[in-house]
This record gives C-alpha cells, sequence and structure tokens, in this order.
C-alpha cells in the first residue's frame, strides 16, 4: 500500500504511517508529489495542494484523501465522492490554539497590553493612560457553542467571569452541562461585556455583527474575533469604535485577508489586529498531523472513517437503490430546520413502505446533516452526523413502519423547546417531493427557493402574497397550498399551509410583509443547496 505525504507532516506522524508493515510512506513536496499519483492508495495534504478532479485522474487507485487541518476549500469534495474516494480532515485540532488565542486578545484589551508596550518601547511613560479593568466579574457572551467555544468556556472560568453563550443549533442541556446559560442573540448582545465569535460562515452569519446589532450592545463592549472575517461589518465596526459604543475590538481575521493598508479600521486606537494566528502553534500543528496519520491507519487498517467529510465509498448499485431516498431525508432535514422555531432536542426518523426495510444508516445521517447543516455550513454529512449530534446532546430517535406497503416515505419530526415540526416526502421520479407538513396534505419539489407559510384559512391570503412577492418583483416559480382537514380543536379557525416556489431568495424585509396580513402565522425562507 503507497501513502503519498504531499506536503510537510509533523515527524510524529511520518513515524506512525512508516510503522504500518506493507506500507510504503513516499515523502515528496506540493511541487514534486504529481509524480507518484499514479499508484498512491492515500494522499496526505495540508492546504498548498489543490485536490482537483485532474489530480483525481491521475490517481486511479487512490482511495483516501487525509486533511491535516480542519478546512477543506483545497479538496474538490464532489470530485473526490464522483471517483469514490473518501476525504477526512482533523476538526477540533487547533480547538486549544484558538481558544488560548481569545482568552489572550481579551486579557490584551482589558489591560491596553499592545498599546501600552508600543507606549514604553517609544520612550514613553504613560502609567496613567492605560487604566485598564479586570474581567473578574464581567459577563463573556460567546457566540456559537461549538468545540472552541467550548474551550473558551474552561479557560475563561478561572477568571470568575459570568458566561453565557448564544447557538441556535445547541441544546440547553449541552450548555447547562458546562454551568453556562444559553440566551439569544439580543439578551447575549444587551449583557456582555466582552462578545467572542466562534459561528461558522453561513448566508445567515455573514455580517452578523452590524449596526443594528451594536446598537444593542452595552456601550463600552468589547468584541473579539477568531473565526471569520466576514461574520462583522467592518464599516460598522469603525463607527461603532469612533462613536466609543465599542470600546475595544480585537481581531484575528478580516474580510478579506490581508486587509488593505487604508482600512480605516487598522487605524483605530482600540484595536488588537493579528494576522489569522489562532491556530498557528506548534502543539496545534502536532495535534493535526498525528491525528491525520492515526485516522489514515484506523481507516486503511480497519475500513473506519473517522471525521470524514463525504460519503462514504458505496457500490453503483447500493447508491442507485439508497441515493434517490438520502436526498430526500437530508432535504427534509434541511426544510424542517428552516422552518421550526426553539432549540432542537431530538430528530425523529419513520420510514414507510420498501425502504422500511432497507439499512437506514445513511438516511438517518442524511435527515441529521439536513437539520445540522442550517448552522454549521455543510460540515455535516453522512458520516460524521450522528458524531456532531452527540456533541450537541441532540437525540436521535428511528421508526420502521414495514406494515405500510404501498407508500415508500420518510418522515422527519424535529422536536425543540417550541414544540415539533414534522414534515414528509416521497422520492418521484427520481427526485425528492414534499407531500406533508404538521399533517398537512402540499406537495412541492424540495429545491431551490421556497417561502413556507402558515395562516388562517381565510380569504385574500393568496391575494396578498402574490400583491406582496409583485410589488418587490419576485416571481413566482410555483405555488402549492393544503390546508387542515379540521380545526386543532373546537372553536379554533382552520390552518392552511402555502409553500412558494420562486425565482430568487426572498428578503426579510419581504417576508415582514407577508406576515403583515393578520391571518398569516409563519413567514419563513427555505434555501436548499443547489
Amino acid at each position: 500500500m503507497k501513502i503519498l505525504v504531499a506536503e510537510p507532516l509533523a515527524q510524529a506522524g511520518v513515524e506512525l504511517l512508516q510503522a504500518q508493515p506493507g506500507w510504503d510512506v513516499v515523502i515528496s513536496s506540493p511541487k514534486e508529489y504529481a509524480a507518484h499519483l499514479i499508484d498512491c492508495d492515500a494522499l496526505l495534504v495540508r492546504s498548498a495542494v489543490k485536490v482537483t478532479p485532474e489530480v483525481l485522474a491521475k490517481a486511479p487507485k487512490l482511495r483516501v484523501i487525509g486533511r491535516a487541518g480542519v478546512g477543506v476549500d483545497n479538496v474538490d469534495l464532489p470530485a473526490s465522492t464522483a471517483a469514490g474516494v473518501l476525504v477526512m480532515n482533523t476538526p477540533g485540532g487547533n480547538a486549544i490554539s484558538v481558544a488560548e488565542h481569545t482568552i489572550a486578545l481579551m486579557l490584551g484589551m482589558a489591560r491596553s497590553i499592545p498599546q501600552a508596550s508600543a507606549s514604553t518601547k517609544a520612550g514613553k511613560w504613560e502609567k496613567k493612560k492605560f487604566l485598564g479593568n479586570e474581567v473578574r466579574g464581567k459577563t463573556l457572551g460567546i457566540v456559537g457553542f461549538g468545540s472552541i467555544g467550548r474551550e473558551v468556556v474552561k479557560r475563561a472560568r478561572p477568571f470568575e467571569m459570568r458566561i453565557i453563550a448564544h447557538d441556535p443549533f445547541v441544546s440547553p442541556q449541552a450548555a447547562a452541562d458546562l454551568n453556562v446559560e444559553l440566551v439569544s442573540l439580543d439578551a447575549l448582545y444587551a449583557q456582555s461585556d466582552y462578545i467572542t465569535l466562534h459561528m461558522a460562515l453561513t448566508p445567515e452569519t455573514e455580517h452578523m455583527v452590524n449596526a443594528p446589532a451594536f446598537e444593542k450592545m452595552k456601550t463600552g463592549v468589547r468584541i473579539i474575533n477568531c473565526a471569520r472575517g466576514e461574520l462583522i461589518d467592518g464599516a460598522a465596526l469603525t463607527v461603532a469604535m469612533q462613536s466609543k459604543k465599542v470600546a475595544g475590538a480585537a481581531l484575528d481575521v478580516f474580510d478579506p485577508e490581508p486587509p488593505a493598508a487604508d482600512n480605516p479600521l487598522l487605524a483605530m486606537e482600540g484595536l488588537i489586529a493579528t494576522p489569522h494566528i489562532g491556530g498557528s502553534t506548534e502543539e496545534a500543528q502536532e495535534i493535526v498531523g498525528v491525528r491525520i496519520a492515526e485516522q489514515l491507519v484506523e481507516y486503511l487498517n480497519n475500513g473506519v472513517a473517522l471525521n470524514a467529510v463525504n460519503m462514504p465509498a458505496m457500490s453503483a448499485e447500493q447508491y442507485r437503490t439508497v441515493g434517490p431516498y438520502v436526498a430526500l431525508a437530508e432535504r427534509l432535514g434541511n426544510f424542517a430546520a428552516y422552518i421550526a422555531s426553539g432549540h432542537p432536542s431530538t430528530v425523529r426518523l419513520i420510514y414507510s413502505g420498501r425502504i422500511a426495510e432497507f439499512n437506514t444508516t445513511l438516511l438517518r445521517n442524511a435527515g441529521l446533516a439536513g437539520v445540522l447543516n442550517r448552522s454549521l455550513s455543510h460540515r455535516a454529512n453522512l458520516v460524521n452526523a450522528m458524531g456532531i449530534a452527540s456533541e450537541r446532546a441532540l437525540s436521535v430517535a428511528e421508526q420502521h413502519d414495514k406494515r405500510n406497503s404501498h407508500a415508500d416515505s420518510i418522515r422527519l419530526e424535529l422536536e425543540t423547546d417550541a414544540g415539533t415540526t414534522a414534515v414528509e416526502g416521497s422520492v418521484v421520479l427520481g427526485k425528492p417531493r414534499l407531500t406533508l407538513v404538521d399533517g398537512i396534505q402540499c406537495e412541492a419539489s424540495l429545491a431551490g427557493h421556497i417561502v413556507f407559510m402558515k395562516n388562517i384559512d381565510v380569504p385574500g391570503v393568496i391575494g396578498h402574497v402574490g400583491t406582496v412577492l409583485g410589488e418587490n418583483k419576485v416571481n413566482i416559480a410555483n405555488f402549492s397550498l393544503g390546508r387542515a382537514d379540521q380545526p386543532a380543536s373546537e372553536g379554533a379557525p382552520l390552518i392552511a399551509i402555502a409553500v412558494v416556489a420562486t425565482d430568487q431568495s426572498v428578503s426579510d424585509d419581504v417576508l415582514a410583509q407577508l406576515r403583515a396580513n393578520p391571518a398569516v402565522q409563519l413567514a419563513k425562507m427555505v434555501e436548499f443547496p443547489s
């Protein structure tokens, strides 16, 4: 078996690979590795090598790609999946390094350490100017409660800070286990003295820290960002610092990177800036190097795929049978996550008809991935969905209804602290279709841009929808309606739903206009990946 190491790797990782009986470990470089692709079974990269379809075409025996690091932007995942190549990375390998850098930046702001150092080295002695603040007794708000956010909690706790967190896709129990209160984003903004960001970048989180967000914060708040530069509106942060609304900011990431030399944010006296070094420690590089080597050994020797970021290899026949239902389960999970409210606690899947006789592991994981990827920027997949659900204290249940032999369908129920959302679908002509929402029949495609609405069944709602979308130049591609067979209780109004497919995404402002009709109880945008 030939293992191609295309970029520098921790020596301990190399030695682990070389210790495997019968393994030929080739140590190469980004400039020369291509000559060894023809007969390699495993390719190990970091960030310099770009694994493209052309690279994959040169490696007909390739079974697995190992990325020594978190992101896999340099690996073409669809092409790898089509080639039957498993891709794995090392998430969490730099979590402690990023968490420590976060704490360092917080303390640096509290005591103006970079500014005081620069002043003293310039020959000044400005003792009175650099009056600091203790972090003891202050409130630290953590936005994003994944592996890094949890490591920040562990390191902030000894400073006797009050710690709160916001993450709409983490159960309250996961936060309670670390004695952290899970709060709404507005509550976190209003209460926090320090705010640190650890969210994935998604369409919803891009520029989430903007001018309206700053208005909700305490005067004198301090901001830390070691996640993604795109989470913060840089222009709005500059204005907030100029007005003293924000007393300080510590940024390890920027949009774009590196920032332009004339970026006004860099001129702010209260800014601490570092060049995206949160995860750059000797220990982190050692950890990811050893971890990826261990994962390759486990997969190639035992078939166990750890931290895979694409679907596991399967035969063409297996995929033809299961594939359409995998897509259905994932899109049902995605749809449910968009339209549900509250913090999720349980995902339940019920399989009916012929598919109830399948091994439903892939279907279960696909449904979970659809739910989780609402907040994880597509990190969850068929292989790692269960592990991520466990991390977030999300319960998973399955039910196989083999008695119903007339309809091959999947029902996905998402339980939250606000109630249960149930969606059901089938595969029609090879494509996933929605058939039921909360018990109401409504047949529609699970693709593209969808506005989902729930309303009291009274005249005028359909006209209202057409008017609002028309006035905002939003073209309706399809309009599917359904209503309950009977009221939920005696005297209650009859409820109807609408699934409106549009040619483009609908803005929050337009959704607000739809909700302005007193009969409309819910109007949400649902986006499916292309």
